[in-house]
Formats: structure tokens, sequence, C-alpha cells
């Protein structure tokens, strides 16, 4: 390509909305969040020997890549036995050539190996960072060289929940918010299981929690993986998704305000809806809300008409199941995928079907409008190039690919359309499709891009106030900021307003949004609260904060002051652990109990305290009993690393990744049911790797000088709370829990 033409389109671009420069791909759905792209004279045909491949990149993962600002960046899995990790790789997306590769340790987790890597990454065109939600719970923005520019813990800040299907919730990237959306258990007065979805809204620069909103009821199982989508309806702004109570919920997308809802299903919805115009569709492949049919396909109302209760359904089609799939649309059209692999397309306007197509067995890739063509894979292996017109589908070439020509490469992500080039993810590789005699012409640097508009300022008096940040984590004796916002009507900001600051739950005192407490106060949770009585109809406005503030090590607690019945409010997931009267055969006093759950699965874990603590030692008493030949486990965990006294296997076993033998040692160990011993489980985070060292004897006994077990790390799980963990298939007990520095 010529310097002239080069300077040519880096003008364009500069001059063009970040939105749209230079046709990329920045979300799962793509620039227009629908499924389709405008980019023209895309390839026909292609072969894996070749013919229109114009690269093809070791690589291995079911994500969608993101591609923007040059780059190709795709979620995936990486590494042999200690080595399996998450990754999140970036390839120049005119070569192939790779550019960096960010390693995610996974733990907390149950998810397989081979169903890593499933959340797509996210793009922001404007500061040139890609966000991911990786299995492990990370929440992590990263810099155009890979490093990392903030990152939380969705599971140990928040109490995100994570199934066995590994289906992780991928983020998207609005203005100045990168927003999330995941099944959580919480703590305190939000902690009620089994949980439900809630949206997490950060700021994508720095990381703050903008805001928190839950706007369904009790999820339903399994746990939901629809991605929102932004739609601007009648001059406001809305995040629309998929949620874990079988509902669509339209929040506003400035403050996380419900504006309406729409009962879809009896179960979680998976599929992403699309928004266009003041149209919003979902589909679904679970039973529906109103009969024991399954699977439905609607268009509904995205207006609201002012009653999150009421229908809105403009029209619908029962009986297409897709649980899986999201919708495509273009021209008038809307184009899905059902569980089966029959490819329907649908009048927009009406909900007619137009015609269907067959494309295989396996349908869970999403389908990609772009050029007249659909291009869509299929699980199993074969990768569709279709024709689309008023009449039907007519393919234009199928591929089927191989893992070695033993098996068939799994697709499960959708393609991504940018610079005149087709990029999908497999299990078998990261691969590139177009015209090779092509110029090939990438968009220039995201960060000399004009920033995404503003939005409008707000009118009239404030109809809502939010806390930022939403929630905190912070120390004894350190000060927490906040700042109250406030919002119109309509959603739009009014920027920062004066306000009366009061706490909830928590010793200390609030001037002008800053929060102290005394550097000798113990562990506490409560709220930040900031109320203003405006000249508006609505009165005085309330808005909380959730706060937790942890003592400095060493902790302590023998539960003995503790009320029956109750935990500590700071525990994140620890509905099913209650405080209880010990027996004498127990020793008296209070002790933690876990007991059997009344269905469901046994294992329930809890995390205790501060998420960003290194470098520490936890100690515990333990006792478990036997009930027929069935005993249960139960143990500590200490920076994403766990270990466990296995009742029914007679040994000690540490891990971090409970579904996969990455790391995990066990040995004989055999000990007995209703006898309290004492487990000491240290890690130690080094340069190179992390030393996990735990040691386990009677109560009463002397400390044994040598550690029962040590493991070292390689992939250094450097931070993280402490907790404990059981699988309660018979009563478990907890007593003398205490927390110290290494």
């Amino acid at each position: 390509m010529s310097t002239a033409l080069r300077a040519f389109l880096a003008t364009i671009a500069l001059a063009l909305p970040a939105t749209v420069a230079l046709a990329e791909w920045p979300s799962w759905r793509g620039p227009h969040q629908n499924g389709a792209s405008d980019e023209a004279g895309l390839v026909a045909t292609w072969s894996p020997d070749g013919q229109n491949l114009i690269w093809k990149a070791p690589f291995d993962g079911r994500s969608t890549p993101v591609v923007f600002d040059g780059r190709v960046c795709a979620n995936g899995r990486a590494g042999e036995g200690i080595e399996r990790r998450e990754i999140l790789a970036c390839f120049d997306a005119g070569s192939g050539e790779k550019l960096w590769e960010r390693d995610f340790p996974v733990y907390h987790n149950a998810i397989p190996f081979q169903r890593v890597g499933w959340a797509s990454p996210a793009a922001d065109v404007e500061t040139g960072y890609v966000f991911l939600h990786a299995a492990g719970g990370q929440l992590a923005a990263l810099d155009r060289d890979g490093a990392i520019v903030w990152e939380r813990q969705m599971t140990e800040e928040f109490g995100r929940l994570s199934g066995f299907g590994g289906r992780t919730q991928t983020p998207i990237v609005d203005r100045d918010l990168v927003i999330l959306g995941i099944v959580t258990v919480g703590w305190g007065d939000e902690m009620a299981p089994p949980g439900f979805q809630r949206y997490y809204a950060f700021d994508k620069r720095s990381g703050e929690l903008a805001w928190t909103a839950a706007p369904g009821s009790r999820r339903k199982n399994p746990t939901p993986y629809s991605t929102p989508v932004v739609a601007e309806v009648g001059g406001r702004r809305l995040l629309v998704g998929g949620d874990s109570d079988g509902s669509i919920h339209a929040l506003d997308v400035a403050s996380g305000e419900t504006v309406w809802t729409f009962q879809l299903s009896k179960n979680s919805l998976h599929p992403s809806p699309v928004a266009v115009g003041d149209v919003v569709y979902a589909m679904h492949g679970e039973e529906n809300v109103d009969d024991t049919t399954m699977g439905r396909v609607v268009a509904i109302d995205a207006t609201g008409r002012g009653d999150v209760t009421a229908t809105h359904e403009l029209w619908r089609v029962t009986g297409i199941e897709a649980a899986y799939t999201s919708p495509a649309y273009h021209g008038g059209r809307l184009y899905l995928i059902d569980n089966s692999a029959n490819l329907h397309a649908l009048d927009a306007k009406t909900g007619a079907k137009l015609w269907s197509y067959s494309l295989g067995t396996v349908g869970k890739g999403s389908p990609v409008w772009a050029d007249g063509k659909i291009y869509a894979p299929e699980v199993n292996g074969n990768f569709h190039i279709l024709e689309v017109g008023d009449e039907g589908a007519k393919e234009l070439d199928k591929e089927y690919l191989t893992v070695g020509g033993e098996r068939y490469a799994e697709l499960y992500g959708s393609p991504a359309i940018a610079y005149g080039r087709v990029y999908f993810a497999s299990d078998e590789g990261l691969y590139c499709l177009g015209d090779k005699s092509a110029d090939f012409a990438a968009a220039v640097r995201a960060s000399r891009r004009a920033a995404a508009a503003a939005p409008a300022r707000g009118e009239g008096p404030p109809a809502v106030l939010r806390v930022a940040p939403a929630e905190a984590v912070g120390r004894a004796g350190e000060t927490l900021s906040f700042s109250a916002r406030a919002f119109d009507a309509q959603g739009r900001p009014l920027g920062e307003v004066p306000v009366a600051w009061s706490l909830e739950g928590i010793e200390g005192t609030v001037e002008g949004g800053r929060l102290a407490t005394a550097a000798g106060s113990g562990t506490q949770a409560g709220a930040v609260v900031a109320r203003d009585r405006g000249p508006g109809e609505g009165g005085e406005l309330a808005a909380r904060a959730r706060v937790r503030v942890f003592s400095p090590l060493p902790w302590r607690q023998d539960f003995e002051g503790v009320a029956p019945g109750t935990r500590p409010a700071w525990w994140l997931d620890g509905a099913r652990f209650q405080v209880e009267e010990a027996t004498e055969a127990q020793g008296g006093g209070r002790v933690l109990a876990l007991p059997p759950p009344a269905r469901g699965f046994p294992r329930a874990g809890t995390l205790i305290g501060d998420p960003r603590l290194s470098g520490y030692t936890i100690q515990a008493d333990l006792l478990g009993t036997q009930e027929g030949r069935r005993r249960g486990d139960l143990g500590l965990v200490n920076s994403g690393y766990a270990a466990e006294l296995q009742g029914n296997y007679r040994r000690l076993y540490v891990y971090s990744w409970i579904s996969e033998d990455r790391m995990a040692q066990k040995i004989d160990f055999d000990w007995d049911p209703d006898v309290w011993y004492t487990m000491k489980l240290q890690v130690a985070p080094g340069p190179e790797k992390t030393a996990v060292r735990v040691k386990v004897w009677r109560r009463g006994d002397a400390e044994p000088a040598d550690w029962t077990l040590t493991v070292d790390d390689p992939l250094r799980i450097p931070r993280g709370s402490p907790g404990l963990s059981g699988n309660a298939t018979t009563p478990l007990y907890f007593d003398n829990l205490e927390i110290k520095a290494n």
C-alpha cells in the first residue's frame, strides 16, 4: 500500500466516529451489536489448504474474536498439565503475527479445561483497551501492549457463581462504561441463595464501580450467558439483556435504573437480544412462560410505554427452539439458528417465516450477515458460507475442519468481519479468510480517534441518585472517597450534587463523601448513604454504597460472639454456613456448621476476607462426621488455593481448580470422623512460583514441625481472599479460625 493511500485512510478514520472506524468488529456481535457487517467484497469460497486463506495462527478456543486497531484478540486456553490456563492473545490482523499473550489462571471454578475460553473479549476503540471476563472470575482491562490497566475479581469481590457448563458471560463497552452481567450470591443484605443476576458497570479507564443493578427475581437453572446490547430509544440509552429469571430487562445505561421488563421464559435466557430502532428481538429454547411449549422468538416494543410490567409484545413465533445462538439482523430480516442447526429467516416487521435451511445437526454458533451472505459455524467442525435472498439460502461453500484428522474441530464462536476479511476461532486454530491479492488497510491507532459522544446533559430536577463507587473494600485506618451523582427522569446525567452523608452499620465518620475509620477498628460491613432533598416532586432521594472494611491481620474468630443461626455479614456466599451451639461431644461452645442441603449440590464455600490479601496463613479446627458409609470433605481456602480433608477417600487434597488436577497433590491421610483436627494452609507467592504448604494434626497435639504437603505452582495466583470449603454430604464443623501474615 502506498504512503499516500495510508495517509488518506488515516485521515478518513480520524474524521469518523469511534464506533464506526473503518469497519471493525469491537464486540462479539459486531459494530452494530446485531451480528451484521457493512463490509463488501468478502470471499464466497475458501479452503483450509490455502484458497483465500490469508493466514492461520495456532490457537485453541471457542470465543468470538474482536478485530480493531489493526489487531485480532481472542480468548482461549493453552498449556498441558500444571501449565493449563486461560489466555487472551492478540495478533496482527494483517499478517497473523502474535503480538502478545496474557495468562489467566483458572481457580474458584469447576469448568473443565476444554470449556475454558468461552467468553468473548470486548474492545474499546477510543482507548485501545480490550476487556476480558475470565473463567477464574477476573475482569481485566488490558492496553494495546497486553499490560493490565486494572483488574477486578468478580468471584472474590462480588460472589460470582460459575457453573460446570463453562459459558462465561461476555462484557460490553458503552461510552465510558464496561458492563458485565453475572449471577452472584453477594454478601450481607444482598446474599440470597441461590443467587440473582446482577449487572456491574465499571468506569472503563479506572475500574471504579459506577453502579450495580439486579432487575430480575431469583435465578433459574442454569447460569445465563446472554450478553446485553445498548439501544437508543426515545432519546434514552438503554441496556437490554436476558436475565436468569427468564426475562428481558431494559435498564438505563447511565444509572442502572430499570425501565421495563418482559417475561419470556420459565428458565434462564442465553441468547443475546438484538435492538433495531424502537424494537428489541429476543428468543430462547426453554419452556415458554405462558404454556408448556418450548422455544419462542418475539419482537418487543422497546419504548416500554411507561409500565415495567406491561407486555409490549409486537409479534411472536412459538416453537423455534434456539437456546444457545443469538440472531443476526439485516435489511428487515432476522436470521437465527435453532438447536438442530436449522437457519431460519423471519420478516422482522411481522415475524412471518420466510424460509429455513438445514446447516447440520448442532446449532450453538451464532450466524453473521455480511455482503449478502451468511457466515455460519457449526459445532461439529463445519463452516458454512451461504448466499441468502428472498426465496431461500444457497450454499456457496462448506468446509469441514478437523484436529489432526482425528476429530472435528469445535466451532462455538461467531465469525468477525473487518478490513475486508473474515476471522474466526476454533480449538484447531485462528483463521483469517480473504482475497490475498487485495491491499490490507487497517484502522489507525484507537488512541488517536475522537472520543465517543458524551451523553446529553440532563434537565430538570434529579430523579435518580447514585453513589460511586457503588461498592468498595477498605482497610481500617484508610480513607475511602465517594461521590453522589444525580440523573434526571430520562436517565441523563446532572453531575455531582451536594448531599447529606451518613453511615449504616459502620463505625466511623463520613464528611464530604470521605469515609474514615479508626486504625484499630474491627472488621465491619455496612453502607455509605447519600440523601438529597431537592425541589423535585419526588421529595428526598437516597442512594447507598455498600462497604466492607477489614481490620489488619491477624484475625481471630472463635464464633462465641456470633449469634446462632447467623454468620458474619461480610462473608461472601455463606448462606449455608450457620453458627450453632456445639454438642458436649464436640466440646461445647459455639461452632460454625455446614449442614447438607435439603436439595441440590452438597458442595459449598465462603470467602471471608479482603481479596487483596497476599502472603498469609489461615488456620482452623475442622470436624467431619459420618452417616452410614458417607463422609464429607472440608477444608480451607487461601489466595485461590484450597486444602481439604476428603472423607470417603481418607486423604488430604490440595488444589486450585477443582475439576482439573492442574497443580493438585493428594496423599493418604486416614483421619477419623467426630474428631477435631487443626489445619494450617500457607500460601507464599514468589517471583517465579507460588509455594502452597499445608499441615494437619489432631487438635490438642503438638503442631508438627514439617509441612504435611507442599506444592509449587508456576502459574502464581498471587493474592486472594481466605475462605472455607466443604462437600457436605454429612454435617461439617469449623472452629477457632485464625489468619495471620506469613
